[in-house]
């Protein structure tokens, strides 16, 4: 017999999975990822550092794949390389021209590394878990990294983050007035490899723009106030994150499976809502630019 959608998303296997500890353990680690996700998006996407996201999940996959041949933590050796390649970028990438060339030479070859890790310690399974990512295994060390991480990430931009703000909404002025353009850089660059590391461990290196880039995306679509953007950053980073993990409980599948396709939908909605905003104001300017230029009106 062939496999019903009832089969596949059973949702009184995914009732049952939902009372042990480590897939609420798992929740909690996606749902502080999206927060996490939800806060630094807005800065990454007006910073034009997609592609730098991109770039650091590829050289934490080549951290943690280190550690695994070395036989040390595989969380720590992910976020020493994430740190590693997010301060190189922020260092040597400064100029929006230059970025992409660094990033894409730096990224290629720690790519190549991390395939030879994987390739001598021997067992690809777990080198396929890195890619994709295994929430279920995050484990209470790995809740406590996220937490840990989060508190951090938050506490630093909470005190950085206005003029990390004026620095990337307008860069040459914030110069000229004093604002410390590459120290800010290489801070927001440590707490985004920092989140990149937590991230792929429990969505993988291949996918981890899903929670940071997304969610920010599609925010602001539909608007332009930092305020509600962030708001909203956050809003859709959590409910991709948690949503995906407990649409793949059922079936067993990697969550990064329903995290991307959740928080795609959310931007194909925002990008939807968003253009007709726009056509709605335009349309509105234009009745009121004919009003006022037609006589004895």
């Amino acid at each position: 017999m062939s496999a019903t959608w009832s089969d596949f998303f059973n949702f009184g296997e995914t009732a049952n999975l939902l009372g042990y500890g480590f897939v609420q353990q798992a929740l909690l680690a996606t749902a502080l990822l999206g927060v996490l996700g939800g806060l630094l998006g807005p800065m990454i996407v007006s910073r034009q550092m997609s592609f730098a996201v991109h770039g650091t999940s590829e050289l934490t996959f080549t951290g943690a794949a280190a550690a695994l041949l070395l036989g040390f933590s595989v969380n720590l050796g992910g976020l020493i390389g994430a740190v590693i390649a997010s301060v190189i970028f922020g260092l040597l990438g400064t100029r929006v021209r230059e970025r992409d060339s660094v990033i894409g030479v730096v990224m290629a070859f720690g790519l190549g590394l991390g395939v030879l890790f994987i390739a001598l310690y021997g067992r690809t399974g777990t080198g396929f878990n890195l890619l994709t990512g295994q929430a279920v295994n995050a484990g209470a060390k790995g809740v406590a990294a996220v937490v840990i991480t989060t508190v951090i990430v938050v506490a630093v931009m909470s005190v950085i983050y206005r003029p990390l703000l004026f620095a990337s909404t307008d860069p040459r002025v914030a110069e000229a007035r004093g604002v410390p353009m590459q120290l800010l850089s290489v801070v927001f660059a440590v707490l985004l490899g920092a989140a990149v590391a937590q991230s792929v461990q429990i969505i993988g290196a291949l996918l981890v723009m899903s929670l940071l880039i997304t969610p920010a995306a599609a925010a602001m679509r539909i608007s332009s106030n930092p305020t509600t953007v962030l708001g909203l950053s956050i809003l859709f980073g959590v409910v991709a994150a948690v949503g995906g993990i407990i649409l793949s409980l059922a079936p067993a599948l990697p969550p990064s499976v329903f995290v991307t396709t959740i928080s795609f939908a959310i931007y194909l909605v925002c990008r939807v809502v968003g253009t007709r905003r726009s056509k709605t104001s335009g349309r509105r300017r234009v009745k009121t630019t004919g009003s006022l230029l037609t006589p004895g009106a």
